[in-house]
């Protein structure tokens, strides 16, 4: 049943609705409609100038309509009388093809004519960092191996558990917090869900966080190596197919008697074929998974401080081996440790599935299961791949797999391809205090 927004603001007092949309660099846009406007606006839809945010757009263009879905409503728990919509871009009566959530939505519809639901869920990693941005908010968190560390974590309780609260509140069954691996890094786990719940509510989740910590002072960020020499914010998802959406999914499609190395974990033959679709597509799959210059510095990174980056830089897979890009952690589902804190939420749900069919399509293999330590005998690994080193390695591979461009839009990915070009472009052509400092007497 469709929510009725104007009844939903009078009976939870509401005032304001956000109805938000992401670009194609992963940005938040929104704009505040009160509920007095909204009865009209999930009708029409609130109008945006595409070209003034990260899309493929001219300022010729007529208005882009983000169009709220009223199933992704969620009423601030930090502030009640707004509530956060994910709006579908619109414009002249069509889907804009390139807008990621509509990337994401044309996915499951081809997903779901073979039969096939996708569920994952994330797990978004963050530090909390001074107002400006440029050290760890707590003095004290100085261990040297600061992973699950007691007295850091409750040093920042009140952020942490205010976040959790809300979980709870809205739903999303939250179920451990930690401090993660770096110091001043922490990450917080919900329920797994349909594919499309779950970009919203990964989305959701950065806007809070955000949100709250500025509320308490600090500033939380994802940045993929927000601090030289310290572990990364990863973006880990969990990924399972099933015969049916939402609660009425009764059997794990990944899950069975499969044959060989897939099988000895408890991969079915599909579980099989789909890992193999992200393994043959997984040099071109880093140009969406990570994308950003800064993403190259967490999966090619040295050796951190407290002793391993907990990211991969060859494609390879195992079993419960965390030191892999891919680990079956146990039967019926698969983990992509590949995907950073900057990965855009809903094309990290639509290249998964992107590369899945792909998979299945063509039966894919996924290669030989590596169940050694990749950290200290990745060396002697001759015959798989290593992912690419830059963004621009990335955005070529990814401009060179013409099935999954087409799998995942050509409009998009073209669009994708020369907005992130330019992007490398710009960096390139930025004087840096690095070559000033190496280069300015030679």
């Amino acid at each position: 049943m469709t929510v009725d927004l104007a009844a939903f603001a009078k009976e939870k007092g509401v005032k304001y609705f956000m109805i938000s949309f992401t670009d194609l660099f992963g940005g938040q846009r929104a704009k505040l409609v009160p509920a007095e406007a909204i009865a009209d606006m999930q009708e029409e839809g609130a109008g945006f100038a595409g070209f003034a945010t990260w899309l493929d757009m001219t300022p010729a263009l007529p208005d882009m309509l983000a169009v709220p879905d009223p199933a992704s409503v969620i009423q601030l728990p930090w502030k009640p009388e707004v509530a956060w919509l994910a709006g579908n871009c619109v414009m002249e009566d069509e889907d804009v093809a390139q807008a990621p959530r509509n990337v994401l939505r044309r996915l499951i519809a081809e997903a779901a004519d073979e039969g096939l639901h996708v569920k994952t869920g994330v797990e978004a990693e963050f530090f909390l960092l001074t107002p400006e941005g440029d050290q760890i908010s707590d003095p004290f968190d100085t261990a040297v191996k600061p992973c699950y560390d007691q007295q850091a974590v409750m040093r920042r309780y009140d952020v942490v558990r205010e976040i959790c609260d809300y979980m709870l509140q809205l739903g999303w069954g939250p179920y451990q917090n930690d401090h993660e691996d770096a110091n001043g890094q922490f990450e917080m786990n919900w329920n797994f869900a349909d594919v499309l719940v779950t970009a919203d509510r990964h989305s959701f989740f950065k806007f809070m966080a955000k949100s709250v910590a500025e509320k308490h002072g600090f500033r939380a960020t994802f940045m993929p190596k927000p601090i030289e020499g310290l572990t990364g914010n990863g973006a880990h998802a969990h990924i399972s197919v099933w015969d049916a959406p939402g609660d009425k999914a009764t059997t794990n499609m990944f899950a069975g008697e499969g044959e060989g190395q897939t099988g000895e974990v408890g991969l079915s033959e599909r579980g099989k074929h789909f890992l193999g679709g992200i393994m043959k597509h997984a040099s071109a799959l880093a140009a969406i998974t990570n994308p950003t210059v800064n993403s190259y510095k967490r999966i090619n990174a040295p050796r951190t401080v407290s002793g391993a980056t907990w990211a991969p830089n060859t494609v390879t897979w195992t079993g419960n081996n965390r030191t892999h890009m891919v680990r079956v952690p146990g039967p019926g589902r698969f983990e992509l440790r590949l995907a950073d804190g900057a990965t855009n939420p809903y094309l990290l749900q639509a290249v998964i599935i992107a590369a899945g069919l792909s998979g299945l399509r063509t039966k894919a293999d996924p290669g030989k299961r590596y169940d050694i330590d990749m950290y200290a005998e990745g060396h002697t690994v001759r015959d798989a791949p290593k992912l690419p080193l830059n963004l621009l390695d990335a955005l070529r591979e990814f401009d060179r797999d013409t099935e999954l461009k087409a799998l995942m839009g050509e409009e998009f990915s073209g669009s994708y391809v020369k907005m992130k070009m330019e992007e490398w472009n710009s960096f390139v052509t930025h004087f840096s205090n690095w070559e000033r400092e190496h280069t300015l007497d030679i």
